[in-house]
Formats: C-alpha cells, structure tokens, sequence
C-alpha cells in the first residue's frame, strides 16, 4: 500500500487533516489504535458537552418555578445521562467514519511507528504490515497526566476519563486542579447535589485566562455551593474507605472520590520518532516549525504532540494547514487569533488580549463593558450572571481583545473572533445593527460603551 499522505492518529487533528487531504485530490490514509474523533469526541469535548447539556436541563427544571411551571417530585437518573452520552459519542464515530468513505480516505486499525522514512509500521491483533507514505503526519494526541503522589487507581482517584463513565455520582468530590477541565466537572457534580471541593496550587482558578476573570468565575462557582482553595499545594493523598488529602498548611479534606485534573501527557512514545531522528523537546513534544514541519523532510507533526496551543479547535486548523502545506503553497500556522472556551455555567469565551497584556505590550487601551442583567433576553431567559468585555485600541478604535462570561458565551465570542480578524472598530460594532431580544445585543453594547454610548447603562459621572 502506498500513500500520498499517512496520518497516525484520528483525532481532531488528524481527521481533519485526511479530509481536506482527500478533497485536495490526495491518496490518504489514516492509522488509528482506537476510535476516531481521538480524546476530543470520546473522552473530552463532546462528552462532557453532552453532560453539561442534561445539567442544564435538570437546573432548568429545578429552577421552574420562577418560570410560573410547576413541577413534581424528579430526580437525575445519572445512568441514562452517561448513556445518552455514549449515544451521541457512537453516532458521530460513525459519522466520521462515514466521510472517510465518502472521501476514500483508508482507514487502518492499529499503532502506527514510523520505521523510516516514507515507511510506518502497523501494529494489531493480527500482526504486523508495512505502510508507504511520501508524507507523514503525526497527530497522536495526548491523555490526561498519570502524578505518581495523586496515585491514580480509576477507582478512589480518577483522571477525566474514568469520570466520563461513572454510572453513579458520589455524595463529595475533591477536585485537584481549577483549570478548564477542573472547574467544568465541579460544574457538572455539583448541579447533580454533589459536595465539590476545588484544590488549586495556582492564586486563582483558570490560571490561564486573566486573573479578573478567574476571580469573577470563582466567585459565581462559590455562590452554587462550590467550595473552592486557591493557592494550596497538596502534600499528601491516603486512600482508605474516603480519600484524604492534606495540604501543606496541615489541613485536610475527605470525599468519597478524587478526581485529579493537572496536566496531559503527550502520546509520543513509541512512534519511532528516534529511529529517524525526529527532534523532540523536554515533555517529549514533537518539534514543527512555522509550517509543521519537523526536522526529517515529509515528517509533519499537529495537535497536542506539538504542545502549543492544546485544544481541538487548533489540532485541526493544524491539520488543515499542514495538509495544504504539503499539497499547495506553504503558508505559516497562524496563532495569533484562538478563541478559549470554558463551558462552565455561566459559560466563558476570550480571545485576543487582555486589558493587563495590552498594558505589558506597552499598547494604551480602552474598554467597553456590560452586564448581561442589563438586558431583555438575558432576563427572559432568567440568566443574568456576567459580562461582555472589549479591550480597544485608544488610537485606532481597533478590537484586540474580548471577554465574555455569561450565557452562550462561548457562542458570542466568535462575533469578537470575526471583528479582530477583519481589523473591525468598536465603532463600526456600534453601527451593526443586531437583532432584539438577543444575547448578542451584550457586544454591541459593549462596543457602544468603548465611547459612552450604550444606551441601556446609566449615565457616567465626569470625571
């Protein structure tokens, strides 16, 4: 078998990649060990999208009386939430499984090793076979940190994989780690009546975005009943029939589980990536250069094992750019514009810079800000916590940045996305006419506030 392009691993990278390869004209083939859609559709994104979508029903219902609905007694049947999950997981497999038929993208079972050159080896249950390829594309991903301390069993102490698949929740959980997927999951549990605790080393929870907008969430998150320690480092983790941990300060906390949510390892290892001499930096990441190109010609590398920017949204602009890279003219990845989405509730979306970035960049900025309480579909829809923020360039009126925490944030923020990309000026937001009663509406006041002209925000005091 011979291939124009060869791509090790089916995840958001690497189907991506195949597909747009096989609408380019090329000859294609994808190696994957598991299931297509790689972490992101089977143990991730659409996973524990699916769960929040059955929390956000269940808090609906709990909350239906301030809607003028009575209900009766109804609890969470967890199970079939899990199952409802692993429903729509199957139905998208098959759905990309269905467009590489659609494309003629060959489809490979096995663990893929680069033997040379042009030359993978595939490893299954049946043996061994050699594939050629002119072009290799490495796209194996990652999975979640295995800390020897945390002592991770699956069972008393699990990753994000093992929480995907619980058929029953615990009465408490202690979560190590606030970031994204931490503070998601103490979403999760803790509409489901679970006692969630949050453990993180950092100052604030989600240490990635900016520290004003960690705080903001973590105020909302301890206002649900989230107990949440910041700036804690835990020194030690007992199992016994709960699990302990104890921090350096001397205190300790118990709960039935332990979900640790620090980290992903990169899957680099046994790829062969030494047997030809692909450079790889200090966490096993492959080195790419601009163009994803590693350091042996025909040997490309997307996704996670490149560790830049970890989510699935860019491993597949990678993946595209990659391919075309190969097929038509070379062009550098551009990462300057990826949106970050939190899907807690409320949900969160930023891109650009911040207000405190500009200010290091040396950049005099301005900005616009409005609370979703201020308008008519938030209210309506009975979800009035949070804000749509703007950083502005002072000289241009040129966008380079937004913040939006509040409903469908992670929609709304893809308005912001488009405006900088095209160089868009707050004003030229303020003259775009959105539609009422929507959410959008929060940009557009946003935009108008940039120069004082929102017209649902009192009047300011001069200065």
């Amino acid at each position: 078998m011979s291939y124009d392009i060869l791509i090790i691993g089916g995840g958001p990278g690497g189907y991506v990649a195949a597909i747009r390869a096989a609408q380019l004209g090329a000859k294609v083939c994808v190696v994957e060990k598991d299931k297509v859609g790689g972490t992101c559709l089977n143990r991730g994104c659409i996973p524990t999208k699916s769960i929040l979508s059955s929390i956000k029903v269940l808090s609906l219902i709990t909350e239906a009386e301030h809607f003028g609905i009575e209900v009766g007694n109804f609890k969470p049947n967890f199970k079939a939430i899990i199952d409802r999950k692993n429903t729509i997981i199957e139905k998208s497999v098959q759905g990309i499984e269905f467009l590489f038929k659609s494309y003629g993208v060959d489809l490979v079972r096995g663990e893929g090793s680069i033997k040379k050159a042009g030359l993978v080896v595939v490893k299954d249950a049946s043996g061994e076979k050699e594939i050629e390829a002119k072009n290799i594309i490495v796209a194996s991903g990652s999975e979640p940190a295995n800390i020897p301390m945390f002592q991770i069993d699956g069972k008393k102490v699990i990753t994000s994989t093992e929480a995907l698949n619980l058929t029953e929740y615990p009465e408490k959980i202690i979560i190590i780690g606030g970031g994204v997927i931490g503070c998601e999951f103490a979403t999760i549990f803790s509409r489901l009546g679970v006692k969630v605790t949050i453990i993180e080393m950092m100052p604030c929870i989600i240490p990635t975005e900016d520290i004003q907008l960690g705080r903001r969430l973590q105020s909302l998150l301890k206002k649900q009943g989230i107990e949440i320690f910041t700036g804690s480092k835990i020194t030690k983790l007992t199992k016994d029939k709960d699990v302990t941990v104890e921090l350096e300060s001397g205190e300790k906390y118990t709960a039935d589980l332990v979900l640790v949510s620090i980290g992903r390892s990169l899957n680099t290892k046994n790829l062969g990536l030494e047997n030809i001499g692909v450079k790889t930096g200090p966490r096993g990441e492959i080195i790419v250069n601009e163009f994803l190109e590693t350091n042996v010609p025909g040997i490309y590398a997307i996704g996670d094992v490149t560790a830049k920017i970890m989510l699935a949204h860019v491993a597949s602009a990678q993946g595209r750019q990659a391919v075309e890279n190969i097929l038509k003219e070379k062009k550098p990845m551009d990462y300057s514009l990826i949106p970050s989405c939190i899907f807690t509730q409320p949900e969160i979306g930023t891109i650009g810079l911040s207000e405190t970035k500009a200010k290091e960049k040396g950049i005099d900025v301005t900005t616009g800000t409005f609370q979703f309480a201020g308008l008519g579909k938030a209210q309506a829809m009975g979800e009035t916590e949070g804000i749509a923020r703007l950083i502005v360039d002072k000289k241009t009126d040129k966008i380079l940045g937004g913040q939006i925490i509040g409903p469908d944030a992670t929609s709304l923020i893809a308005e912001v996305v488009l405006a900088i990309k095209l160089g868009a000026t707050a004003m030229e937001i303020a003259e775009t006419i959105h539609a009422h009663p929507t959410l959008p509406e929060a940009v557009l006041e946003a935009a108008e506030d940039v120069h004082d002209m929102s017209v649902h925000l009192a009047k300011k005091k001069k200065r």
